[in-house]
């Protein structure tokens, strides 16, 4: 579940873009940024094997950067799920599209909100159940497509449309065929393709041993995703040219499509699908927990924090789902889809970044104000603080890469409006709690 649950439309979907930007290069993006994040992964871990505890982003922030940074944080966290789930409901609608391509892409974004919502509105063993499901989907799909690619590489497939062969990642223009400037380009859609990944973190920390499953789940997990992202995008650019990647379609299913087998690429598009349901059902699951926790630590209504006879977070979860509906709206009044994905995962990226960037921060200010607890912790970041400073830096270069392309610009001005309403909020909380002391 952990590593289908960091599977989702930045792969399935998301990819056709970088594939288009940056060619095969793309695979040197994926495994940079795999790189850092394992790093981030392993600044979280320490921080978790001090003290495991739920929502422990924002935990962390409040306790070694300060009780704003706790609530913009957790609050941002909040956010980050929102945007992606509706970048994952205009998924929905554009995989739909393929055995419907008259369907308008909203109608099936407020199907699957709907539906979701009573899913995890049931019990939180339907929410796993399913989850585990979708998660199986996704993992086999791709390991069927590296291994049916490697059958049609090694075997010297060919149709009228392409000659599966390795050589087809340097024979069409080289391994950088649009430049340094493609290839750096790419960052911000393949970076969102790792968003979730500190799902991972979370799980291991509520586990009920944290010092034997942490170290173990962050250290193969991001390997595991590694490898499916690069394997099987490395298997899809040796199937046919990546100057054939359409931008706006998934290359998972124009693999099957082009090779003739029309029927498979039904399948492997009910595969993507169910990929996007599942992170937006993730999206959901998360966002009801991080504002019920907020909820308990008073950054939020306290209506917030009720659960039902389930002990279900209901109040937080509708909250949740009637933003999601800003997406349903988002596609009835933007008809091109891919217009909106780009804009709204650029949104999350930079809200991902922020987070990621505080489990940074809250680690360098940990080794600092708890030098005992840090010698003695068994799960250290290598590298610290030199690292720390280097994510950093990775980061603000992602941020400014987005201000170079027209249809991600748009979401770096428009960003920066929901920290500044956050900062009015914090000031008015804290003024409230203020007057009740």
């Amino acid at each position: 579940m952990a590593i289908g649950g960091a599977i989702g439309t930045g792969l399935f979907l998301g990819s056709g873009k970088s594939i288009h930007l940056a060619g095969p290069s793309i695979l040197l993006v994926y495994l940079i940024i795999g790189a850092a994040l394992f790093f981030v992964m392993r600044a979280l871990g320490e921080l978790l094997m001090y003290r495991p505890t739920t929502g422990s982003f924002a935990a962390f922030a409040e306790e070694f950067i300060g009780p704003w940074a706790g609530f913009i944080t957790g609050w941002t966290y909040w956010f980050c799920w929102i945007a992606t789930a509706i970048a994952e409901i205009t998924a929905v609608g554009i995989y739909l599209q393929f055995w419907f391509p008259h369907l308008p892409q909203w109608i099936p974004a407020l199907i699957c909100v709907v539906v979701l919502l009573l899913i995890n509105l049931a019990t939180v063993k339907a929410f796993g159940e399913i989850e585990f499901w979708f998660a199986l989907i996704k993992v086999i799909a791709i390991l069927a497509l590296i291994v049916v690619g490697l059958v049609l590489i090694f075997t010297g497939f060919t149709n009228a449309e392409t000659h599966a062969t390795f050589a087809n990642l340097w024979q069409h223009g080289g391994v950088f065929p649009n430049g340094f400037h493609g290839f750096i380009l790419s960052f911000q859609m393949a970076v969102f393709a790792f968003v979730g990944i500190e799902l991972v973190g979370i799980t291991a920390g509520e586990a009920e041993d944290p010092e034997k499953t942490l170290p173990k789940a962050i250290n193969t997990i991001p390997l595991r995703i590694l490898f499916f992202y690069v394997g099987a995008l490395l298997i899809i650019m040796s199937i046919y040219p990546w100057d054939n990647v359409s931008a706006a379609s998934s290359p998972f299913v124009r693999v099957f499509a082009m090779i003739g087998i029309p029927e498979a690429a039904g399948v492997v598009n009910f595969v993507v699908l169910t990929s996007a349901a599942s992170s937006c059902n993730s999206g959901i699951f998360s966002t009801s927990r991080m504002v019920y926790a907020l909820s308990v630590r008073k950054a939020a209504p306290a209506r917030l924090r009720r659960v039902n006879a389930r002990n279900v977070p209901a109040p937080a979860l509708l909250a949740s789902a009637v933003m999601l509906l800003i997406g349903v709206l988002l596609n009835y009044l933007i008809p091109d889809a891919a217009q909106v994905f780009t804009l709204v995962t650029s949104i999350a990226t930079i809200c991902f970044i922020w987070v990621w960037s505080m489990i940074v921060i809250a680690h360098l200010r940990y080794r600092r104000l708890k030098p005992e607890s840090a010698a003695a912790n068994r799960f250290r970041m290598p590298g610290a603080p030199v690292v720390n400073w280097l994510l950093l830096a990775f980061f603000v270069f992602v941020l400014v890469l987005l201000g170079f392309a027209a249809d991600t610009r748009t979401a770096l001005l428009v960003t920066p409006v929901w920290f500044l309403l956050l900062v009015v909020a914090y000031g008015l909380v804290r003024r409230h709690r203020m007057r009740k002391d």
